[in-house]
């Protein structure tokens, strides 16, 4: 379990550069679950379960989508903040 005082000791700019490796990453993330839902749409049957599968890809696309934005949001905050 981590405590508060590990998480304080961290650095602004280390949490910057994790910020910044973390949105590279959900930015592939978004990519590729675009492409995989591209895919199944074009894939869809109706008899089979793919539907699931479109489902995975809404599912992931939304989980992503919203901690981009979060973090998108959060630091707009924060210029906006740090200027007045």
């Amino acid at each position: 379990m981590i405590d508060g005082k590990r998480i304080n000791q961290i650095s602004k700019k280390t949490w910057y550069k994790w910020s910044f490796y973390i949105n590279i990453v959900l930015f592939f993330i978004v990519g590729l679950f675009i492409y995989l839902l591209v895919i199944d749409c074009l894939n869809y049957n109706r008899i089979s379960y793919d539907w699931l599968y479109i489902a995975r890809d809404i599912g992931f696309l939304s989980v992503a989508l919203a901690l981009i934005f979060f973090q998108f949001f959060r630091n707009l905050l924060k210029i906006m903040q740090r200027s007045l």
